[in-house]
């Protein structure tokens, strides 16, 4: 994972990439994304393994998805 300086008072905004109709984050690896998934996870109190990680269909990244909903 490529570590950025995070700044005080700059907002971040990741990376995101559309599929389908909507923009998702990208995450440049599996275990990124395995990472975010399990972290969003606890913050928002949802069961573990309620995210699912997938990889991009239209280019080499990962993103972060509702496993009841699929993509």
């Amino acid at each position: 994972m490529r570590k950025k300086k995070i700044e005080a008072g700059v907002k971040y905004e990741p990376l995101k990439c559309w599929v389908g109709e909507q923009q998702k984050v990208i995450y440049e690896t599996r275990d990124d994304a395995e990472m975010a998934a399990r972290w969003i996870e606890g913050e928002f109190g949802l069961e573990v393994g309620r995210l699912t990680v997938y990889r991009c269909e239209y280019a080499n990244h990962w993103h972060v998805a509702n496993s009841s909903h699929g993509k």
